[in-house]
């Protein structure tokens, strides 16, 4: 007679292979939000340094930097930047959203309250990066 909780050989080897393909695809997925998180990441980086960039410039005084090719194609470029990152960013957000959707109908009650939390997150994001290129084209726009 077995030992109460030790499963034969035969049995382990099948559900460790039905873990195997279960974990894949939340693999699959954690590297995905890792890779989102870090986009994440660097466009805040890259805002944040545009926006002292821009408030750098604005201290000198020098006529000759604010007439300069480099000067007048970075504002030109921030602002395309930041026009192309409000058209964006609610489009990017729609795909993941109907992603979460799906993958949230298909998850058991733990894996829906984590896939509700992203898409929580995923609107917030959205929100603020819409709200960021906002501000840089207002302040893009108050130096013109």
């Amino acid at each position: 007679m077995e030992h109460m909780g030790v499963l034969p050989e035969g049995h382990r080897k099948a559900i460790s292979r039905t873990a195997t393909r279960g974990s894949r695809a939340k693999r699959i997925s954690a590297f995905f939000f890792r890779r989102v998180e870090a986009l994440i990441r660097f466009s805040s980086v890259a805002a944040g340094a545009l926006f002292g960039f821009l408030c750098l410039t604005s201290s000198v005084s020098a006529n000759s930097i604010q007439d300069s090719k480099l000067a007048k194609g970075t504002e030109k470029l921030i602002g395309d930047a930041t026009t192309w990152l409000m058209i964006l960013a609610p489009v990017v957000t729609g795909l993941l959203i109907i992603y979460f959707f799906i993958r949230r109908s298909a998850a058991d009650e733990m894996d829906t309250k984590k896939w509700n939390n992203r898409i929580i997150v995923a609107v917030v994001s959205c929100i603020g990066a819409v709200l960021g290129s906002a501000l840089l084209n207002v302040i893009i726009g108050y130096y013109k």
